[in-house]
């Protein structure tokens, strides 16, 4: 689990959070990208597509994968699943 302070509060990690990946795990992650058929987004949508849980919490509040596929530009997993099949290379 990401410490909170790394958290974007509207899904996904903010820039510190970003940097604190890449000097820990020295990968490089870039921030969602909300529009568009780039291979990065088609790739987010078939994975967080077929996530396991919830979208919204016991109290009606939107989870942390709700939040995440909407960073990304989706409303649900099945937007998801369609934009990814929609647009994925053959």
């Amino acid at each position: 689990m990401v410490a909170k302070k790394y958290q974007n509060p509207n899904g996904g990690l903010n820039e510190a959070g970003r940097k604190y990946f890449e000097n820990k795990e020295g990968g490089d992650l870039k921030a969602p990208q909300s529009s568009g058929t780039d291979g990065r987004r088609v790739s987010f949508a078939a994975r967080f597509s077929g996530m396991a849980g919830p979208l919204k919490d016991e109290k009606g509040r939107p989870t942390r994968l709700k939040k995440a596929l909407q960073a990304w530009g989706f409303g649900s997993k099945e937007a998801a699943r369609n934009f990814a099949n929609k647009n994925k290379k053959a």
